[in-house]
């Protein structure tokens, strides 16, 4: 079983950015979908964004379409979220997960699940504050 540490949270003014990391500990990283979800004070976890195993297919809920980036290292077992024009809505703590390791190459190059039940490994978490 992988394990799935967060970091890069923090303090953040609104419309700033901030990039956070996930550093993964499986070898068969690559072969993972991996997903971001957040979890604000009073509310449910939620996604945020997923990446298919081979980087080629990425998926945003609609809050955070065309302001965060999802993306992966595979060699470095590194997992990204670059969040720009952060907005008072968005402190939380942000979880980076990962699913069921994959074996076809329709599934590598194309696989991103949204749902919260489709991940098996969860990082612990980083928290992300925004300030006015």
């Amino acid at each position: 079983q992988g394990r799935l540490v967060e970091s890069g949270g923090g303090l953040v003014q609104a419309g700033n950015s901030l990039t956070l990391s996930c550093k993964v500990s499986d070898r068969s990283f690559s072969s993972h979908p991996m997903g971001w979800f957040r979890q604000g004070p009073g509310k449910e976890r939620e996604f945020v964004a997923a990446i298919s195993p081979s980087g080629l297919r990425e998926i945003y809920s609609d809050s955070v379409k065309g302001r965060f980036t999802i993306s992966r290292e595979n060699i470095k077992n590194l997992l990204y979220l670059q969040m720009n024009n952060l907005n008072f809505e968005e402190p939380a703590v942000y979880f980076c997960a990962a699913s069921r390791g994959l074996t076809t190459i329709n599934e590598l190059l194309n696989t991103a699940p949204k749902a919260p039940s489709e991940y098996e490994y969860w990082g612990q978490g980083t928290q992300v504050t925004v300030s006015s």
